[in-house]
């Protein structure tokens, strides 16, 4: 069928609005703070064949994962949907994220066969489970997580199914807010009904699944011709994700080998951390979601999200692993996942298209819960924050501070404080920009924030499901690394921190006590030494960086009056160039990982006191992303060679014999375990 342009474009765009005024009305309608505030729920439609074919401006990470959660649906009941019906689901196992994530579909009948149909994703604020808020950083089953719904049947033909809805709320904290929020989406698939039988009467159902068709096929060699400016090729690169083995940091890996193919792209994960029993692990839909928007958002961040983009793009997994969660291991790490896969797939195209990618997002969604009943009301309550971090510099310009990164999209950075104050007993003492945490580089990484909140109620259970703690965002092309996330309590004028740092479970709080949350920074990126000393002097300035960062770090020398001393600061550059330690690279046959649950690269020097064993080092070679790497000394290699297994190598970009910049990200001991300091 062929299509006049101008017709095309009106179809595509009446299918656009039906998806805007779905969101309009749950945002209108819905009752919890993170649905109505900070709009943590996306919308779509979908053809027969359960093909996503319009979205509006909703959050990546919901939108790109929907067509697996459809699919389930479609697996079960595909055959039995009658007019009126709805569907629920939130099983990560079954094409879901994590199981605050709750999606439903309403099919839409014409002439008794189904036409396009409204799905609606949305995070419930809690699902049940060991914590309020269903976000556990210590959760070792899924059963732990909250309530597990597969693919059912809520309503039929119109009719609620009163057994199901007494099931879901009868497992949930607060669940008249829930409920409030169910019927909100349950709202807009029922106006999205309504549209898509206006847009019938003016098209006819025929010309508008053949509009679809075509625009989706454009979509699709819109997205092919860009990959098909690529070099042919495999690109490889790893990131690591949090986990803790008794106590002490034993992290999970994430790798990936991405294969230019002429105008496909096969991302490959297999050989990536086997699946433990810890919140560390995340569904294949996550995994593929990440894929697709790395790529997108990379080489063709301006064209249209439909199924017909998802055609290109080829993902490989191994079941039983972080990255393709199997039962029954939890799996509210899945954003983390996301956002490592999201870092892994960019890092493995800086090394074909440099000038498109940007440095490491802070990387992490940094769920934090405080909930419980407040004795004086008899209330229960539930506050839920996520404060925004720094995104990575690039080629144009400095990273953004404080601002969601690409794969949540238009969600809120920074709730309503007069909304929580009012609904929550907390109050927020602070929300501001984390002085000094954005990576360094000609091209600064932005800045993550810190907000303290204290505790109105007379007690509370503190849980948080964070990652970046340990491993710093990346920079890129000798970029340095964003600050890593953090979280502390204060209590009387004193500090405590946790000995597992972002995996916090049901911690008790009391009144008065002051949760402290502070983001990772973005990634910097280019050389910091190539910095123009007059934006260091302002970045000092504005209280981005601090003074002596702006030496260490960058090579400026300010007077007392905060402008340039170019002299110093000349000579201060050639100094710190000469002090970089570069080390010849050498392949071998040694281990090339450590861990007991989880998996870490292994690099082997020389004993060195600037390199001492057990410190976390970041290795530059030809690519523009950093290999990270944990040090083994071993005396009998030469004082300035680092020896890796040959895959290494490939990530570096580098052959034997050549040099690598090293720069030191932790040395053993300045990541200790956390106890109660005097703040």
């Amino acid at each position: 069928m062929t299509f006049n342009p101008i017709d095309l474009e009106i179809m595509t765009e009446g299918l656009v609005s039906i998806v805007r005024e779905m969101r309009q009305t749950v945002f209108r309608t819905a009752h919890s703070p993170v649905i109505a505030d900070a709009q943590d729920f996306s919308c779509a439609l979908f053809s027969p064949a359960g093909e996503m074919v319009a979205q509006g401006r909703d959050m990546p990470g919901h939108v790109v994962a929907m067509p697996a959660s459809v699919a389930e649906i479609f697996a079960d009941h595909r055959e039995r949907m009658r007019p009126g019906d709805v569907y629920i689901v939130n099983d990560p196992y079954r094409g879901g994220s994590h199981l605050n994530d709750v999606t439903l579909i309403s099919p839409v009948f014409v002439d008794g066969e189904l036409f396009l149909f409204p799905c609606v994703r949305m995070h419930w604020a809690d699902i049940g489970g060991m914590t309020p808020g269903s976000v556990s950083g210590r959760a070792t089953e899924i059963l732990q997580e909250g309530l597990r719904i597969p693919p059912i049947r809520l309503i039929a033909e119109g009719a609620d199914d009163h057994s199901a809805f007494a099931i879901l709320f009868a497992n949930v904290r607060m669940p008249d807010e829930r409920r409030g929020d169910l019927e909100s989406c349950i709202a807009a698939c029922r106006t999205a009904e309504r549209r898509l039988r206006e847009l019938v009467e003016r098209h006819g159902a025929e010309d508008i699944l053949g509009g679809v068709a075509a625009n989706m096929d454009r979509t699709e060699r819109r997205l092919r011709d860009r990959i098909a400016e690529l070099p042919d090729g495999t690109y490889r690169y790893e990131d690591y994700l949090d986990l803790y083995t008794d106590g002490g940091y034993d992290a999970a890996m994430v790798r990936c080998a991405l294969t230019v193919r002429g105008d496909e792209i096969i991302a490959d994960f297999r050989g990536s951390s086997t699946q433990v029993a810890a919140v560390v692990n995340s569904s294949l839909a996550m995994t593929t979601a990440g894929v697709f928007i790395a790529v997108k958002s990379v080489l063709d961040p301006g064209g249209l999200v439909n199924h017909g983009a998802f055609r290109p793009l080829t993902v490989h997994t191994d079941p039983g692993t972080v990255v393709h969660v199997t039962y029954p291991a939890p799996a509210n790490a899945h954003s983390e996942v996301r956002k490592r896969v999201i870092s892994a797939v960019m890092a493995a195209l800086s090394q074909v298209a440099p000038e498109l990618v940007a440095a490491d997002q802070f990387g992490t969604t940094f769920q934090n819960l405080i909930g419980g009943v407040d004795a004086a009301t008899g209330r229960p309550y539930l506050y839920y924050d996520y404060p925004a971090g720094g995104n990575g510099g690039y080629l144009e310009s400095d990273g953004p501070s404080a601002m969601n990164p690409v794969d949540l999209g238009d969600i809120s950075t920074i709730q309503s404080v007069e909304r929580l104050e009012a609904e929550i007993p907390i109050l927020v003492e602070d929300c501001e920009l984390r002085e000094d945490s954005g990576g360094a580089g000609l091209r600064r990484g932005g800045l993550g924030s810190r907000r303290a909140t204290r505790l109105l109620a007379s007690s509370g259970a503190y849980s948080v499901q964070t990652d970046r703690t340990t491993v710093p965002p990346y920079g890129l092309s000798s970029g340095g690394p964003g600050a890593p996330t953090g979280t502390h309590i204060l209590r009387g004028g004193r500090r405590h921190d946790f000995d597992t740092p972002g995996k916090v479970s049901g911690h008790r709080l009391g009144r008065g006590d002051v949760l402290v949350m502070e983001s990772a920074g973005g990634g910097g990126w280019g050389d910091p030494l190539q910095r123009e000393p007059a934006r260091v002097a302002e970045d000092v300035a504005q209280g981005y960086v601090v003074a002596e960062s702006a030496r260490s770090g960058y090579g400026v020398v300010l007077d007392s009056s905060g402008a340039v001393d170019d002299a110093a600061t000349e000579a201060l550059r050639e100094e710190l160039r000469g002090g970089r330690r570069h080390l010849r690279i050498a392949a071998t046959g040694r281990p090339a990982f450590t861990g007991e649950r989880g998996s870490r690269r292994l690099v082997y020097t020389a004993p060195a006191e600037d390199l001492p064993e057990g410190s976390l080092v970041e290795l530059h070679g030809r690519y523009p992303a950093p290999l990270r790497a944990w040090v083994v000394h071993d005396p009998a290699l030469d004082a300035d060679t680092a020896a890796l297994a040959p895959d290494a190598l490939e990530i570096l970009g580098l052959a034997e014999d050549e040099r690598a910049y090293a720069r030191v990200l932790t040395r053993p001991g300045e990541v200790e375990p956390l106890k109660e300091v005097t703040a």
